[in-house]
């Protein structure tokens, strides 16, 4: 794999993304494109769209999994709530962090090509989004922005973007603020093996290596790649 395309795909420079002004995000840059046409649309419609994290490199990502593997971030369960580490084994551990947190190395957002969303015009002055379910639900803050977001999607109007992560099979907990740029994320997706994941995590000392090494290959399945069907079908 060439160095480019090898830090590309794990995370490991920032030369592949561009900056979104307002929010001060990295995207790749037809992300950016796609995510702009978005927002003319979504104006029309009354809403305000806002990135609130776009790319997130390899280093970025690893300080949140070290933080949750080691209990000095909250790790949460299904439906948000803290859980108490100490009772958990290391394979519980692990999972329970996937359910939220992507393995370092295997970020989408590490492409550019993802980034998490929120409707601006619907947040009073000083509230900062948390990204969990209930602001996303129809009845939540951001509801009314999402349901008009899944019509867009439904009927192909969203310039390529998608939701990854938009149902719940057992792996990563839903993420309807989760958007993707099909086209690029779909090619980098296809270059992402356990194989080449197994020698990232070998050599970089990750918190819990071992148990995420000896359960790669049920991880990679649940939790890393998005099956076919999620994606829009001119891109699967």
């Amino acid at each position: 794999m060439a160095d480019t395309i090898r830090s590309m795909l794990f995370g490991l420079s920032d030369d592949h993304v561009i900056l979104e002004p307002r929010s001060g995000q990295l995207l790749h840059p037809e992300a950016l494109v796609a995510f702009q046409r978005l927002c003319a649309d979504a104006q029309v419609a009354g809403f305000d769209p806002a990135i609130v994290s776009g790319f997130r490199s390899f280093d970025r990502q690893r300080v949140i999994w070290d933080g949750k593997a080691m209990g000095r971030r909250p790790l949460l369960d299904s439906s948000g709530e803290p859980m108490d580490i100490s009772q958990l084994s290391p394979k519980q551990r692990v999972f329970a962090i996937l359910r939220w947190s992507a393995l370092p190395g295997a970020s989408r957002h590490h492409w550019g090509t993802d980034f998490d969303l929120v409707d601006a015009g619907a947040m009073p002055e000083d509230y900062q989004p948390q990204l969990v379910p209930r602001e996303v639900a129809d009845e939540g803050i951001f509801g009314a922005f999402h349901r008009w977001l899944d019509e867009q999607i439904a009927c192909g109007l969203s310039h390529g973007l998608f939701r990854p992560y938009g149902e719940d099979s057992g792996g990563i907990a839903p993420e309807r603020w989760h958007l993707s740029y099909a086209p690029r994320a779909r090619e980098l997706e296809q270059l992402l093996t356990p194989e080449n994941l197994r020698t990232l995590m070998q050599s970089c000392g990750l918190a819990l290596c071992d148990t995420v090494c000896e359960h790669l290959q049920e991880i990679f399945v649940r939790f890393i790649r998005v099956p076919d069907h999620c994606y829009p079908q001119n891109h699967r």
